[in-house]
């Protein structure tokens, strides 16, 4: 086939295409065996997607006569689709490292919140940044993602929780999906939490009357692109009927609903997630039987964080509950001040220890099904021609090491390719 492609792949020991029948998300006995090229190579044209991937000899002759731009020899190397974390937090000012020793001395997550420190001592301090100070921390903490394997991330805002904060917040996260080689998926969290001076009533008309209409102008006027709408829907901050009101009005503008639910307190918040139609609902540490089955009977994906309950020391999610019922779930590290954790692969080891997900489940947790968590798993989530061409190179013979390895990805991942561009090379890589 002569003609001009941007990146060839060639020879790796392992290709984890995860999925090969164009699944926009995996379930059941479908989680059990991941779909995988042993000594494999892939194509990615000159717009980023694949064209081929396949055994090595059979790329090889397919494409004896094309030329490439790069050409990666993956000789004892594995080849896996980008990771994708389906929950972040990423924009935000002001350190809470003190908060850490108050949590390990006992103090639980609304403690810290009633205290003064928390999501209000970090909208203080976002609120008086500037939006160039945002844009510098988002940049560095969505490259730290990206060097551990993460290839499209979900951002929220939230730490505003008034009009001006909240767009300034959003317009940070468009310029850094702008200005870097990563893909964002773009989530408005006005609803975060109920701004200081207000009650829950106010601040549910605020997000309702003041700034979704504004959003909604910025979205058409093309200044402005944002993919999804949270609320955090918990105990003392939006009840059940608020919570509703501001997701059918974001669902109403077009927005993916992806919000927080049952974490603290059981909130029946699956259910209303099955009910609206919801596309994720994170977190689920208080989930009820009737809103695991209701998930699965609506194909609303559970974005588990193991971070978070680690950390809060919480109960774990319910994994294999959601599991064995049918419910995609999928993966997030939760990155925030509260949850400082850039690494998927971190996540995805807790996620096995703790939440006791098996390896291919955590894998595709952090790959496909947080790509349908995010609406994005025709274009990303797993090796198929047409899909982005997102690709994480580690440096061993089985992926499983990615995982297995607590800590080491930053010896083991040698490339990141977004788009079939090499957007990271890690020289430092040791051997095993």
């Amino acid at each position: 086939m002569a003609s001009s492609y941007r990146l060839l792949v060639k020879n790796a020991q392992q290709v984890v295409l995860i999925c090969s029948g164009g699944q926009k998300y995996l379930t059941g006995h479908e989680l059990q065996s991941l779909s995988v090229i042993e000594n494999g190579s892939v194509v990615i044209g000159g717009d980023g997607l694949i064209k081929a991937v396949g055994p090595a000899e059979t790329i090889a002759a397919r494409f004896s006569e094309a030329t490439f731009d790069k050409v990666i020899d993956a000789s004892g190397m594995c080849v896996l689709p980008g990771l994708v974390d389906a929950h972040t937090h990423p924009v935000w000012a002001g350190d809470r490292v003190h908060e850490f020793a108050m949590k390990l001395a006992g103090a639980s997550y609304m403690d810290v919140h009633r205290a003064g420190g928390g999501i209000h001592f970090t909208v203080e301090h976002t609120r008086a940044a500037a939006a160039s100070d945002l844009l510098t921390s988002l940049r560095s903490r969505l490259v730290r993602m990206q060097r551990a394997g993460t290839t499209l991330v979900e951002c929220k805002s939230g730490y505003g929780l008034e009009l001006h904060a909240e767009l300034k917040m959003l317009l940070v996260i468009e310029e850094a999906g702008r200005s870097l080689p990563i893909n964002i998926s773009s989530t408005f969290c006005g609803a975060h939490a109920v701004p200081r001076g207000k009650t829950e009533a106010e601040a549910t008309e605020d997000v309702l009357q003041v700034q979704l209409p504004l959003l909604k102008e910025q979205m058409s006027a093309g200044n402005l692109k944002v993919d999804n709408i949270d609320v955090f829907c918990e105990r003392g901050v939006f009840d059940v009927a608020s919570t509703r009101s501001i997701l059918r009005a974001g669902k109403d503008m077009g927005l993916n609903i992806n919000f927080h639910g049952d974490e603290l307190h059981p909130m029946n918040a699956a259910q209303l997630g099955a009910e609206l139609g919801a596309l994720a609902v994170s977190h689920l540490e208080e989930v009820s039987d009737e809103g695991i089955a209701a998930m699965a009977e609506a194909k609303t994906a559970a974005v588990l964080l193991p971070t978070t309950a680690y950390i809060l020391r919480l109960p774990q999610p319910r994994a294999r509950d959601m599991l064995e019922a049918g419910v995609i779930v999928a993966l997030g590290s939760d990155f925030n001040p509260n949850a400082y954790c850039c690494s998927m692969p971190i996540v995805m080891h807790l996620a096995c220890v703790n939440m006791k997900m098996s390896m291919t489940e955590a894998l595709a947790a952090a790959t496909i099904n947080a790509a349908y968590a995010l609406g994005r798993s025709h274009t990303h989530g797993s090796l198929e021609v047409d899909k982005h061409g997102d690709l994480l190179l580690l440096n061993a013979t089985r992926w499983e090491h990615l995982i297995y390895q607590l800590g080491g990805h930053q010896e083991l991942v040698r490339y990141v390719v977004v788009m079939g561009n090499v957007v990271y090379d890690n020289d430092k890589t040791l051997d095993l």
